[in-house]
C-alpha cells in the first residue's frame, strides 16, 4: 500500500476496468457513423489541426504517436477528400505544413454534434442528475490521464 491507502492491485484493476469502459464507449460512438465516414485517426488529425493550427506531417506523426508512413497515408486520404490542404511553410519553403479546410471543420462539427447528441440522450434518459454530476466530477481526472499516456 502507498500513502493514499491504495495498492498496485487496485491501480491495475482500475486500469483494466477503465480501459474496457473507455474502449466500449469509443466503439459504440464509432459504430453510429456512416460507412465511408472519416476514421478515428482522421478525426484526431482534423481536430488537432483545427485546435492547434497548421503543422508539418512529421510533427503530426509524432504528436499522434504514429509512424510517419501512417500519417502520410492519413493525410493523403484527408487531402483527397479536401478536408486538409498542404502548403509550403512560410518560414521554411522546404517544409510542408497541413491546414484543415472549411470542409474539414464541418466534418468535425457534424461528427461532434452527432456523438454529443447521442451521449446527451443516454445521459438524460438513463442517468440521474446525481450520476451525471459524478461523471462530470471525474472528467478532469480523465483529461489528466489522457495527457499523461
Amino acid at each position: 500500500m502507498d500513502e493514499t491507502g491504495t495498492s498496485a492491485d487496485d491501480a491495475s484493476r482500475t486500469a483494466a476496468a477503465l480501459r474496457l469502459a473507455v474502449a466500449r464507449i469509443a466503439r459504440r460512438l464509432r459504430q453510429t457513423h456512416a460507412v465511408g465516414d472519416v476514421t478515428l485517426s482522421e478525426v484526431s488529425v482534423l481536430a488537432r489541426l483545427s485546435r492547434d493550427g497548421a503543422d508539418s506531417p512529421g510533427s503530426l506523426a509524432e504528436l499522434e504517436r504514429v509512424r510517419p508512413q501512417a500519417m502520410a497515408s492519413t493525410l493523403a486520404t484527408l487531402e483527397e477528400r479536401a478536408l486538409v490542404r498542404r502548403r509550403q511553410d512560410a518560414a521554411d519553403g522546404r517544409r510542408a505544413v497541413m491546414t484543415v479546410t472549411d470542409a474539414g471543420r464541418k466534418v468535425l462539427i457534424d461528427r461532434r454534434s452527432e456523438s454529443v447528441q447521442r451521449l446527451t440522450v443516454v445521459l438524460d434518459e438513463d442517468f440521474t442528475p446525481a450520476e451525471r454530476r459524478k461523471l462530470l466530477a471525474v472528467l478532469p481526472l480523465l483529461d489528466r490521464l489522457a495527457e499523461r499516456l
